[in-house]
């Protein structure tokens, strides 16, 4: 039901740099490299960072191999890890690897066609975008995007791998009308900061402000929006250095930036088999599709498995009051037209492919190009609603 009156809703994302995403990046590398040789392997693979070392670890059943220690050096040194001045460097930092085999337990299930886990899995979609993404979240994106290409193009040679958004949205009876406040904290050399050491120039805050976040939010600030850069003062010590990084520990930045509940499980390193990663995804295609079919203007799609059965468990829809028909016949109809099925839902999406390392940062849904973001049911939900 569409709320009245005025709230806010903030969401936050991280960097490519932040030690969490580090991880899900190198787990993701490694799963599009063995699928790139393998389409039938089993890969659950996490990782962990600290000061001067990576672990990588896991359940990986494969006919082929690959150089994990590579992949994971190649990963941090693409994201801008190459220099000691930013506290971890990919061509000296340790690299362990402690991959084991997956279960027979698990696999007799899931070479039958079942699911990987039990579990249950969430999609959403709200209108409120043009990619049907939550504002805030959108926002928060975009202005690390920004500020990773002013990096990376030395407009802010300054900048570090490691940083952090945070934006709060004004609504007035359900619908988006301003940012109320800005969150940015980024990582930085020290010479950008003041006479006192303690905190970075005004003169810096004012270009971070010009080249990444005013571009990303300018139509939706106004005199009254608070904005804070590295409201701690400075941020020299970043990435590994300064905290460890796991697989699978930015599962709200990854979905959908805290506005619906989240499903049982994190998505970086683990095939499409483990219904965690490839039911989420079928979850939010189907909710975008009765977005964009104008037949609810928010959603909400839930499937739950139990491990080794092929059909869900449990499905619903809610739209919160705003659907033009009730849940309970979106969710008959959704169930006739969406594959259910962890075999399915992979054929559908040709999932045995290399395409998730672009996914490992700045959110796995709003994004072109990725087959669970089509719109291509809306007319065959528009045919089933009448």
């Amino acid at each position: 039901m569409i709320r009245k009156g005025k709230f806010y809703f903030t969401s936050e994302s991280v960097s490519k740099g932040h030690p969490d995403k580090v991880c899900d990046q190198i787990s993701d590398a490694i799963l599009d490299e063995i699928l790139a040789k393998d389409k039938t392997a089993r890969v659950a693979c996490e990782t962990y960072i600290t000061r001067g070392l990576v672990i990588v670890g896991g359940e990986i059943t494969t006919r082929t191999w690959v150089d994990v220690e590579q992949i994971a050096r190649n990963v941090i040194k693409n994201i801008g890890y190459t220099d000691s001045k930013f506290g971890f460097n990919g061509d000296t930092c340790a690299v362990v690897n402690v991959i084991g085999k997956q279960s027979p337990d698990i696999s007799q299930g899931v070479d039958v066609g079942g699911a990987g886990d039990q579990g249950l899995m969430v999609g959403f979609a709200v209108d409120e975008t043009l990619d049907y993404m939550p504002l805030s979240l959108v926002l928060a994106n975009d202005i690390l995007k920004n500020l990773e290409k002013a990096r990376k193009t030395k407009t802010l040679p300054y900048v570090g791998p490691d940083a952090k958004s945070q934006v709060t949205v004004e609504y007035v009876d359900g619908k988006p009308v301003r940012v109320d406040t800005i969150v940015l904290s980024t990582q930085h050399t020290e010479d950008i900061l003041d006479k006192t050491g303690n905190k970075i120039t005004e003169k810096a805050k004012k270009e971070i402000e010009a080249v990444a976040i005013l571009p990303a939010v300018k139509k939706w600030i106004d005199k009254d929006t608070k904005i804070y850069i590295n409201p701690t003062g400075k941020f020299v010590i970043g990435g590994p250095q300064s905290d460890t990084g796991l697989t699978g520990r930015k599962i709200i930045v990854d979905t959908y930036g805290g506005r619906c509940p989240h499903g049982g499980g994190a998505f970086s390193g683990k095939d499409p088999t483990k219904v965690d990663r490839s039911a989420a995804y079928m979850a939010r295609y189907i909710a975008k599709n009765i977005v964009a079919a104008k037949l609810a203007s928010e959603c909400t799609v839930q499937i739950a498995y139990a491990i080794g059965r092929e059909e869900p468990v449990g499905f619903y829809v809610d739209t919160d009051g705003t659907g033009v028909i009730p849940d309970e016949k979106l969710a008959s109809i959704a169930k006739k037209i969406f594959p259910l099925t962890p075999r399915g839902i992979i054929e559908y999406f040709k999932l045995r492919r290399p395409i998730y390392l672009q996914t490992a940062a700045y959110g796995h849904f709003g994004r072109k190009g990725l087959p669970w973001e089509a719109t291509d049911k809306v007319s065959a939900l528009q045919k089933a609603a009448k």
